[in-house]
């Protein structure tokens, strides 16, 4: 029977650690090493309601995505509901295991697989990692995915293509830019990814997938894309391509971009477990909607 050290060991060599960002701080969150897993369940965020489900169906183990301590806490009291998400998980005897922007860097990880979904090829990072086990492999890890559709395509239809492979939210997709532009060349950022419009813009692609961005630096960038595909339409060689205005915008609801990650992390741990140890968990993917908004009025 696999130990919970050891299934951690297998995430983190899945997903290692030395992937994060500086400011990050994912792993084990609640859990005793010496516990024994046997079921192990998936899901994107560790809200109340995902805590009862994975205690309800009998989790050893619950992964998500999303930290439970995302920011700095003091206390894990019963006062608030991290201190009691802790006891809840501690009194069921289930651990808490987060894998955040490690699990978006890595092979196979939350970049990757949202890519995959979205018909990419030829992918290769946004923001590369240099790591030695990584590149010995053959592989290429970092944050985000560029890569380009098997074939051009509508503005307007790869929209609607990225919001049929997503889970369903009250809040929906949005895009912005002209529908009926071809485009061919994607970047893919799941999670809030206004912060890199610069490494988007210098990627030259025709499309930014990404989610949570806001009024000022959206506006910025579309405004500025326009602004370069006029200036190239009349001769003057600013920005990179033709006369078309790239990027255009599409932002997802940040959790049901990051949850894709789940269709091959469901088999990939699973797998590695029984590598390992000789003992394969069960597993279960949590297809809960933990979007915050439960109502949107166009």
């Amino acid at each position: 029977m696999a130990t919970l050290k050891q299934v951690v060991d297998v995430l983190e060599t899945l997903y290692p650690l030395r992937y994060a960002e500086d400011w990050d701080e994912p792993g084990l969150i609640v859990g005793d090493p010496t516990a024994s897993v046997t079921r192990i369940v998936f899901a994107a965020d560790p809200t109340s309601d995902v805590i009862d489900a994975a205690i309800e169906r009998g989790a050893d183990l619950l992964v998500c995505h999303h930290p439970l301590l995302f920011r700095s806490v003091h206390q894990v009291s019963g006062l608030g509901v991290r201190g009691d998400i802790v006891r809840r998980l501690y009194q069921a005897g289930c651990a808490l295991w987060v894998g955040h922007t490690n699990a978006d860097a890595a092979v196979r990880g939350v970049g990757q697989a949202a890519a995959d979904m979205f018909g990419l090829i030829d992918q290769h990072p946004l923001v590369p990692i240099r790591d030695d086990m990584a590149d010995a492999a053959g592989y290429e890890v970092g944050l985000g995915r560029v890569g380009r559709l098997s074939k051009p395509m509508r503005f307007e239809a790869f929209v609607r293509h990225v919001a049929d492979a997503l889970p369903r939210t009250e809040l929906g997709v949005q895009a912005c830019g002209p529908l009926d532009q071809m485009v061919e060349t994607v970047t893919v950022l799941p999670g809030s990814g206004d912060s890199l419009f610069d490494e988007v813009r210098a990627s030259g692609v025709d499309v930014y997938v990404t989610s949570d961005l806001r009024h000022h630096p959206a506006t910025d960038a579309i405004e500025q894309a326009r602004y370069e595909a006029r200036m190239r339409r009349n001769g003057i060689p600013l920005g990179q391509g033709d006369g078309r205005v790239r990027p255009l915008l599409v932002n997802t609801p940040h959790s049901a971009i990051e949850s894709l990650w789940f269709r091959y992390a469901i088999d990939d741990v699973s797998n590695a477990v029984e590598r390992v140890t000789g003992e394969r968990p069960d597993v279960e993917w949590l297809h809960m909607n933990t979007d915050p908004w439960t109502l949107s009025i166009a």
